[in-house]
């Protein structure tokens, strides 16, 4: 199956792939988290090419992840900001930084701390009626009979 594919088929993790499984879009999407508004902005922080960069940040504006606002006009410039949406992919990132701080690194490059305690912080996956950890053992799915 192509990649353009995946947006059509009856799985939300094949959708969400269609639109944040790429090289550069997490990492464009972890800069906006970082404060990253402006194009010359990512691109300095990524290295990535003019034309790779435009073109995900205009699928990330398609998409609803982003908001394309002009700050500057003759010539025309615009930054991007994260829409709810956007914000959303925020366990996303926190998760794939997990893993990879637990399977890729021996120095995790990034320390979270709670705002409201100001403890060192390490988000994790609970179940919302009950508050237990949940991981792949504690959790069953029940398939829709067309999921793909």
């Amino acid at each position: 199956m192509k990649h353009e594919c995946l947006g059509e088929v009856n799985c939300s993790v094949a959708r969400t792939w269609a639109v944040i499984g790429d090289r550069w879009t997490m990492l464009i999407i972890r800069e906006a988290f970082r404060g990253t508004h402006r194009f010359d902005g990512f691109q300095q922080r990524l290295g990535v090419g003019r034309n790779v960069l435009s073109n995900r940040l205009a699928r990330l504006t398609e998409e609803g992840i982003f908001e394309r606002n002009r700050y500057q006009e003759a010539p025309d410039r615009y930054e991007y900001r994260l829409t709810q949406k956007g914000m959303d992919l925020y366990p996303v990132l926190l998760t794939l930084m997990r893993w990879g701080d637990r399977y890729k690194i021996d120095e995790p490059p990034v320390r979270l701390y709670h705002k409201d305690c100001g403890e060192l912080a390490s988000p994790e996956l609970r179940c919302s009626h009950c508050g237990q950890l949940v991981d792949f053992h504690s959790l069953s799915a029940e398939y829709a009979p067309d999921a793909w």
